[in-house]
C-alpha cells in the first residue's frame, strides 16, 4: 500500500464532526478503491488539514477523492518517518505541524543532520520531534511535533535554521472505532 496525503485549505472552516462526515461521504468510493483513511490533522482555526490515506496507488486515492467530491490539487504520495524511540504518548501528544517546501530535491538524511545539530534548540523550547511525512519526489516534507505552542516550534526552527514555509497548531481527527 501506499502512503499518500492531501494538504487542504477549507472554506467554510470545519470542525472534527464535519472531517467525519466528510470521511462517511467518501466511504462507498473508498472501499472501490481500496482507499483507507489513516486519519486527518485539522488546523485551530478550521482553515487547514492535511489528510492521510493508504490506497494501492496515488492514482486509486485521487479516483475515489474525486468521486467523492474533493479536490486533490494538493495530493502527493509520500513515506512516513518516525521518531527514534517513539512512544505512544509523544505521538498522541503531538499537536504542530511544520511545512517544508524544497525548489530541488533533497535527502532525508540532509534534514535530518541539520535538525540534529539544533537539538538544543528544541529542547530549550519544549520541543519534540514525533513523525515527518516526507514526498517520494523529495521536494516537501511535513513534520509533527509535541510543543507548548506553534511559536515554540517556529523559534526553535528559526534558531536551527531549519527551511520552514509555515507552522500551524493541529488536533488530529482519528477514525471513530467500532463499537
Amino acid at each position: 500500500m501506499t502512503e499518500v496525503f492531501l494538504e487542504r485549505q477549507l472554506t467554510p472552516p470545519l470542525d472534527p464532526t464535519g472531517v467525519h462526515a466528510l470521511v462517511a461521504g467518501g466511504q462507498p468510493c473508498f472501499q472501490l478503491h481500496r482507499v483507507q483513511w489513516q486519519r486527518s490533522f485539522l488546523a485551530g482555526d478550521g482553515q487547514r488539514m492535511l489528510c492521510w490515506f493508504r490506497g494501492p496507488d496515488a492514482e486509486s486515492v485521487r479516483i475515489a477523492l474525486r468521486s467523492a467530491g474533493a479536490e486533490t490539487d494538493g495530493l502527493w504520495a509520500g513515506t512516513v518517518h518516525d521518531a527514534p524511540d517513539l512512544s505512544p504518548e509523544l505521538l498522541a501528544g503531538a499537536n504542530v505541524a511544520v511545512v517544508r517546501s524544497f525548489a530541488e530535491p533533497v535527502a532525508l538524511e540532509e534534514i535530518q543532520a541539520i535538525e540534529d545539530a539544533g537539538a538544543w534548540c528544541l529542547e530549550t523550547h519544549r520541543v519534540k520531534f514525533a513523525r515527518t511525512f516526507f514526498s517520494r519526489d523529495r521536494q516537501r516534507m511535513i513534520c509533527f511535533y509535541q510543543a507548548p505552542d506553534a511559536e515554540s516550534v517556529r523559534l526553535a526552527q528559526r534558531q536551527a535554521g531549519m527551511p520552514v514555509e509555515s507552522v500551524w497548531a493541529f488536533a488530529s481527527v482519528e477514525p471513530k472505532q467500532a463499537d
